[in-house]
């Protein structure tokens, strides 16, 4: 009765399970981590250890499809609000320093292993993209214990996050409130909505000429769409092969880069993936190689990372609030918010823009209030995300891919 169908069906009810309990619980339960635990005691019980290698999600999942992923990274991001959020983006930068700064001296002075901070911290430092380059590195070079410990990481980071961030948020709205209620604010004029798939800020603005035309529907079909990520994503493992000195660019960063040029001239739509309608099934497929990762994974193993994975945490946690205590100080930018932008790191979207509404729509006594503190928490937060987890942690994985 066991075949490839019956593989993805698997496959699917233990990603569905994960998307449930986020639901239900407002994302507090990451999708991520509950979906693990379900393969993970699959793996121990009942679930062959070669599901995802029977459902075909795999290569597809490690290969193309993680650089169809990237690219399409590149066709979302709004370099405009990027600008207009520099302030929010140097106070991720600066966080994200000091979490990498403190997790390298606790290794340089012997409290963590180094391959644990060198395949961790990326994953800390962002999302699926940089716990996927450090998986792929650390099981090339046989360090499977290090493999897990990135995928652990991944799945469990965003229970740091998500309360340290509602305590932040709360912080700040209740000080912005304040300064509502008293007449020292009023609501922003200008309105901000959300693309619910990317969280992409989209503001009403004339289209720009692009120095490439767009291409008319009747061509520009979803095979088309995927075929120039493809081109672009051919150019990015071609780029890799460049060498800066001893050092060579992974070619994710590659391909986020020239997804960025390819999209700002034309040549690459806008949310490419999504245009295609082909998002979904393409990070399943990704997912799934991530939790595939875990078939290897013992108690004993998993013991023997808990305290590690916790420590890199605390380390990179504290390194990332000092340093955004200074970056604020310096900028007169509240630390509050400062530190929430910063933490999107450990989360990303869409938990940034269910945390952000969450605490708007809690702390406010009326629709007034709420846009009030939409307005002034929200744009920051998204940002931050985009700043962290999607073109960040991308270049710290391949920067730390090539240090294992």
């Amino acid at each position: 009765m066991y075949n490839f169908a019956l593989a993805f069906v698997i496959c699917a009810a233990a990603y569905l399970i994960g998307d449930a309990v986020s639901n239900w619980t407002k994302a507090w339960v990451p999708s991520v981590f509950v979906t693990a635990v379900v393969m993970l005691i699959g793996y121990w019980t009942v679930i062959p250890a070669t599901v995802v290698s029977d459902s075909v999600l795999i290569p597809f999942g490690s290969s193309i499809g993680i650089y169809l992923l990237i690219t399409h990274m590149g066709t979302v991001i709004s370099l405009k609000q990027l600008a207009a959020q520099w302030k929010t983006i140097v106070v991720c930068l600066a966080g994200l320093a000091g979490m990498c700064a403190l997790c390298l001296l606790a290794m340089a002075i012997g409290l963590l292993k180094r391959e644990y901070v060198i395949a961790g911290l990326p994953p800390l430092t962002g999302g699926i993209v940089a716990a996927t380059t450090m998986q792929t590195a650390a099981m090339e070079r046989g360090l499977e214990a290090a493999a897990l410990f990135a995928i652990a990481m991944y799945c469990v980071q965003g229970f740091a996050g998500y309360p340290l961030t509602a305590l932040c948020l709360q912080l700040e709205g209740k000080k912005l409130l304040g300064k509502f209620r008293a007449g020292e604010a009023s609501v922003l004029s200008e309105k901000n909505a959300i693309d619910e798939v990317n969280g992409k800020l989209v503001t009403e603005e004339a289209p720009k000429k692009k120095l490439i035309p767009a291409m008319s529907a009747k061509w520009n079909t979803p095979v088309m769409i995927l075929g120039k990520l493809a081109i672009v994503a051919w150019l990015a493992t071609q780029c890799a092969k460049i060498p800066f000195g001893t050092f060579k660019l992974s070619g994710a960063v590659w391909a986020l880069i020239l997804g960025i040029i390819f999209t700002t001239i034309g040549f690459l739509d806008e949310n490419s993936l999504n245009k295609a309608n082909s998002y979904g099934i393409i990070m399943f497929a990704l997912m799934m190689y991530v939790f595939d990762g875990l078939k290897t994974a013992t108690p004993a193993m998993l013991g023997s990372i808990i305290l590690p994975m916790l420590l890199l945490i605390i380390f990179g946690v504290g390194g990332m609030a000092i340093c955004v205590w200074v970056a604020a100080k310096l900028l007169k930018v509240d630390y509050p918010l400062a530190l929430a932008t910063a933490l999107t790191a450990l989360y990303g979207f869409p938990p940034n823009a269910i945390i952000t509404e969450n605490t708007c729509t809690a702390l406010s006594e009326n629709a007034e209030e709420k846009e009030y503190l939409m307005g002034e928490m929200f744009a920051p937060m998204i940002v931050g995300g985009f700043t962290t987890v999607t073109i960040t942690s991308v270049i710290v994985a391949g920067i730390f891919a090539g240090l294992l």
